[in-house]
């Protein structure tokens, strides 16, 4: 009878557990779990119930998104448009007064004020200045590894000098003067006036304005045009000032080119290292990109409506909408935006990267 009774119990017991599922994990494990996943991942994991999708959602984050600060002819009122929310913000930077904008990686500036030749970086949401030695800058094409609050920030320039020949220059916080070298193209027919750098997997890269690749390391001090075909470009796209409608940015270590024509939809194209060939991409697969002329930027884990898109630094209504180009639907929006990026002033605006909580500091 006793054993009966204990028999029983463990087969009730039994039962219990064969009725349990992945649903009812208790909420504190689950809300872990799923805190860890990538947002790929939580995306995937809120479709399995309903209750892992309101978990999943309460416990998901998305990544800011860039603003677009646009630069005053006069005066110093900075607006900086967020798309994700169409909104516009404007902040006084009187630091800023008389400089040039020539570049921005994870919410800083590298400015030059060309009156003393000073070249400085410039968060403009902690109002934080870290000054580099004077140079005198002939031709503002620049770019920085990093933060210039770390130990690895490296600042590099290159201009034209000969038409094979082109100077480096090189510079890092706390330095007292900058390092330049002249390098010459190792290949023929390559046009040594370079553009559109970017700093990817410990070297700078940049285009010259024909579409080949050049690249730079930095702790080698080695420079060296690759021997990889530029990308195909679009019909009509060598027309004035065409040199203005395309950009270049990373994204997780992958180099990516945007072309575009007034008349074309946008091509994305990827570098392939180890084919030496650039090929184009029909989706970015849930990357967004902010393209500007003096830097361009990528994202992930954006807002729905900005993923598989490219965000030009150009707005339309008022501030209402920005320009943007949806691989989803195979079209710009606003409809028929398709814009004469020769026409539009490069160094009026640049995509930046605020702070989560940026607006606490506006």
């Amino acid at each position: 009878m006793v054993n009966g009774i204990e028999r029983t119990a463990s087969e009730d017991g039994k039962g219990r557990l064969e009725l349990q599922t992945w649903s009812d994990l208790p909420l504190e494990l689950l809300e872990l779990i799923l805190s860890n996943l990538t947002f790929e991942d939580n995306v995937r994991a809120s479709v399995v119930c309903k209750r892992w999708h309101k978990v999943a959602i309460s416990v998901r984050v998305m990544n800011q998104s860039p603003w677009l600060m646009y630069i005053p002819k006069s005066g110093c009122l900075y607006e900086f448009y967020d798309p994700s929310e169409r909104k516009i913000h404007s902040l006084e930077l009187p630091e800023l007064r008389g400089c040039r904008v020539c570049y921005t990686k994870q919410g800083w500036l590298l400015l030059y004020r060309r009156r003393n030749h000073l070249v400085f970086f410039f968060n403009p949401f902690t109002r934080e200045t870290i000054n580099l030695p004077s140079y005198e800058l002939a031709y503002e094409i620049m770019a920085f590894s990093c933060a210039p609050t770390s130990t690895n920030c490296v600042v590099f320039s290159i201009k034209h000098v000969h038409p094979t020949v082109v100077a480096i220059s090189t510079c890092h916080p706390g330095a007292s003067e900058w390092t330049i070298v002249n390098h010459r193209n190792r290949l023929p027919f390559v046009s040594s006036i370079w553009d559109k750098p970017v700093f990817c997997s410990g070297l700078f890269y940049c285009l010259s304005l024909t579409g080949w690749l050049g690249v730079y390391d930095p702790g080698r001090r080695y420079w060296k045009v690759l021997a990889v075909p530029p990308p195909r470009c679009p019909e009509n796209f060598f027309v004035k000032n065409w040199w203005k409608g395309k950009f270049m940015t990373e994204h997780n270590g992958d180099l990516l080119v945007v072309y575009t024509s007034q008349n074309k939809n946008p091509m994305i194209y990827k570098l392939y290292r180890s084919e030496l060939a650039w090929k184009e991409m029909e989706s970015l697969r849930g990357v967004t990109i902010f393209a500007s002329f003096l830097s361009s930027l990528s994202g992930a884990n954006l807002p729905g409506i900005m993923r598989n898109s490219v965000y030009f630094s150009k707005f339309r209504f008022f501030g209402k909408r920005c320009i943007s180009y949806s691989f989803d639907d195979c079209r710009y929006y606003p409809r028929k935006q398709q814009y004469d990026w020769g026409e539009q002033p490069p160094f009026e605006n640049i995509w930046i990267e605020p702070p989560r909580h940026a607006l606490s500091s506006i």
